[in-house]
């Protein structure tokens, strides 16, 4: 993909990201999300490209921009499958918490999974202990394969976890085992993806998070030689339909990175909105904003920081 496209996304979710921190812990979560939706289309159509939003805000009938199956950018090549969060982690802006970001993903037609909205059991790792993780395996199992991968001992293991009732079980059988927890509010496309970055202190990611989500963190984590693995776990009869509808078979198939997100033509561009695990959030000074972002190209498997001032006119 042409690297001046790349650009284009930074300044894409830098732009969501400054409009979604106007909001952060005022409470209303709908206006933080709206706000950012509303500046990632805008910039997005000034883009030359012709893009479809495969994942987005959900189906047309439920949201008024970017949602799922619209049409964005100047109309023009190249053309492109996009995955957007224009505001991963809305409660989190909402009520001043921690990790919050805006972020894309981009391919080429057809090689991002078309997602429905539900479900999916999870486990990620960097890529030293890709081929150690068994989704089907105890979670004692998996900690202790992953261990002898990274040369590290039991109790020197990280595993990331979203603090939900249903994640009760698998936090118990983390400590049992030996290894440390890290529970997180919301954000599991950061987490994810900070298996992959050694300075994150985060080894394995574990549990049951949105599949949306799954695809967004597929892209970098794949790019960075890390391992996925991810499998449907719909919430209710609808989800199952929805599932079959996206052209999916098998409900019970287990999907690797390489499925969520195909080839190497993809991006992951990601800015800060709120201080996480893989980027600051934004900051406002007297004269200028400051943004953090990270690009993650598949062509050259590089992963850039950019630290942008925003001066105000």
């Amino acid at each position: 993909m042409d690297r001046n496209l790349a650009l284009e996304f930074a300044r894409v979710t830098e732009a969501a990201a400054i409009e979604a921190a106007k909001w952060i812990g005022k409470g209303d979560k709908n206006a933080a999300d709206g706000a950012a939706v509303a500046a990632m289309r805008t910039r997005f159509n000034h883009i030359d490209f012709s893009a479809t939003v495969v994942i987005g805000e959900g189906a047309k009938d439920e949201a008024p921009m970017l949602y799922t199956g619209e049409k964005v950018g100047k109309g023009k090549s190249p053309v492109m499958d996009l995955a957007v969060d224009p505001l991963e982690c809305t409660d989190s802006v909402a009520y001043g918490r921690y990790n919050a970001m805006s972020v894309i993903v981009s391919g080429p037609k057809g090689s991002l999974l078309h997602a429905p909205d539900t479900y999916m059991e999870k486990i990620a790792v960097g890529k030293d202990a890709k081929n150690a993780i068994d989704i089907d395996a105890t979670v004692e199992g998996n900690i202790k394969k992953v261990a002898k991968a990274l040369g590290k001992t039991i109790d020197e293991v990280t595993v990331v976890i979203l603090d939900r009732e249903r994640h009760k079980s698998i936090i118990e059988q983390v400590r049992s085992a030996g290894a440390r927890v890290r529970l997180i509010t919301d954000g599991d496309v950061a987490a994810g993806l900070a298996t992959c970055i050694a300075e994150s202190g985060i080894d394995m990611l574990m549990g049951i998070g949105g599949s949306t989500e799954a695809v967004l963190a597929a892209a970098p984590i794949k790019i960075l030689g890390g391992g996925m693995l991810c499998r449907f776990k719909p919430r209710k009869e609808s989800d199952i339909k929805n599932i079959y509808a996206m052209g999916v078979k098998d409900i019970k198939k287990i999907f690797t990175c390489e499925d969520l997100a195909k080839g190497k033509e993809l991006t992951f561009t990601a800015t800060g909105v709120i201080d996480g695990p893989l980027l600051e959030g934004v900051r406002f000074n007297k004269d200028r904003i400051v943004t953090h972002t990270l690009v993650v190209r598949g062509i050259s498997g590089t992963l850039r920081y950019m630290t942008t001032h925003h001066h105000y006119h």
